[in-house]
């Protein structure tokens, strides 16, 4: 195996291991309560604009996580293909090296030693094609072989760029991931200070409130990986806010609307501004059961339309999985995925 490859698959152990660290929430450290404000509003404004900064913080996270991914997955192929060519190459010199012998050894001849040896100018003609046969098939060979080294070698090249870029992504996700253990320990710590009415206000402001009327018993949709996707996310209804979460007993944003489209066999990335980008844009207007529905420029929230001016979404720290109104303040857009 040569030195380059060993080198690449230590490297591709090494990422593996990296990218499977997680948050360890339990373990972020405390941080100081904020001094107090001069009225109950200020407090909850204070805390709301934090949390909606924090949200946006975790889906740069998010997003980082799932360009990770995907420059994993853009080493792995590139691995691949240094295999394929090496493969390629192998058996292409063994068939240059077979040609050689032909033309060289045994039935091996040149132009006089035909003209010498033919009985007749039929026979000779014969052994001319014959030869100018063996050098065409020899000079495709080493050109086949020439094409197979160059793809190799560029195959080579393109894995260890493809290494590099995603150690450079390893880098800045356990950055990221450092700074927001922080941020979400700062933020726990000023939410507790808070009355419940300092709470209750923060949340309204951040998540939209929660609707006075129980959520719909039953909501229906116009296909059935639709319905799936929203029944999926009604049956989480409860389940607390975490960040950087995507499941199965607790969720952020963009990690619900995954964990719901993922059940109807749809993969979406645990990203509120990389699922904003999929599907089609539908109106306000237009809105079905089912679609996606997003929040703030750049997007940083994300949650599932049920009908009714009505969504279903994670919404933020200290409210659970819940049904709120869609007209929330930072309504962006919506998508339909099916």
């Amino acid at each position: 195996m040569p030195r380059s490859t060993r080198h690449w698959r230590k490297r591709s152990l090494l990422l593996a291991v990296i990218a499977v660290v997680g948050i360890d929430l339990a373990s972020a450290p405390a941080a100081a309560a904020p001094g107090d404000p001069a009225t109950v509003e200020d407090a909850a404004s204070l805390v709301a604009e934090r949390g909606h900064q924090l949200e946006v913080l975790t889906e740069q996270f998010n997003e980082a996580r799932e360009n990770l991914q995907s420059q994993q997955a853009a080493a792995a192929a590139a691995e691949d293909e240094v295999t394929a060519a090496e493969a390629e190459l192998v058996v292409l010199r063994d068939q240059l090296a077979g040609v050689a012998q032909t033309a060289y050894t045994g039935d091996g001849f040149g132009a006089l030693q035909a003209f010498m040896t033919s009985g007749s100018p039929e026979e000779f003609l014969d052994r001319v094609a014959l030869l100018e046969s063996v050098a065409g098939h020899h000079n495709d060979v080493v050109d086949r072989v020439a094409r197979a080294q160059a793809a190799a070698e560029e195959a080579q090249a393109s894995a260890e760029k493809a290494a590099a870029e995603a150690q450079q992504q390893v880098d800045k996700v356990t950055a990221q991931q450092a700074g927001l253990q922080s941020e979400i320990a700062d933020y726990q710590a000023q939410y507790t200070a808070l009355t419940a009415a300092q709470q209750e206000e923060a949340d309204a402001a951040h998540g939209g409130r929660t609707l006075a009327a129980a959520p719909p018993s039953a909501v229906v949709a116009n296909s059935a990986a639709a319905q799936t996707a929203v029944d999926t996310a009604m049956a989480q209804l409860g389940d607390p806010y975490v960040w950087a979460a995507a499941g199965p007993d607790s969720f952020d944003c963009s990690g619900l609307t995954q964990y719901a489209f993922a059940a109807a066999g749809i993969p979406l990335p645990h990203s509120s501004r990389m699922q904003a980008a999929t599907g089609q844009a539908v109106s306000r207007a237009e809105l079905q059961p089912g679609d996606l529905v997003y929040f703030y420029s750049p997007v940083s929230h994300i949650g599932i339309y049920i009908g009714g001016g009505q969504m279903v979404h994670a919404s933020t720290f200290g409210e659970p999985v819940k049904v709120g109104s869609v007209d929330m303040s930072g309504y962006a857009g919506a998508r339909r995925i099916v």
